[in-house]
């Protein structure tokens, strides 16, 4: 999986920015088809500075996408990454479930 980190208006710490590829890389584990991840941390200008993350996965066939905000960066990535593993966990399960309603021809080659 390809993991890309962008930060908006500032300079990140390692320690953030390490925080999120493994944040999103433990994504792996409820769905192995993901091919890339877009994660873009930034902060609102309001009054009560709220910190963004969001972070849009592109799997096979879609993109899944999330927006977590919280006063810190890391539970902010950490509701943005609780958001797409329900939407995995539902994305596989439509997957799983499309071709079992079918039935399947068998051929015999006589």
């Amino acid at each position: 999986m390809q993991i890309k980190f962008t930060a908006r208006h500032f300079k990140p710490q390692d320690s953030l920015r390490e925080y999120a590829h493994d944040a999103v890389s433990k994504l792996e584990r409820y769905y192995d088809g993901i091919v890339r991840s877009d994660i873009t941390v930034s902060h609102e200008h309001a009054g009560d500075k709220l910190k963004l993350a969001e972070v849009h996965l592109t799997v096979y066939g879609t993109l899944l996408k999330a927006i977590g905000k919280h006063p810190e960066y890391a539970k902010a990535i950490d509701a943005a990454i609780e958001k797409l593993e329900r939407q995995l966990v539902k994305y596989k399960s439509k997957l799983h479930k499309k071709g079992k309603g079918e039935v399947r021809k068998i051929i015999d080659k006589d």
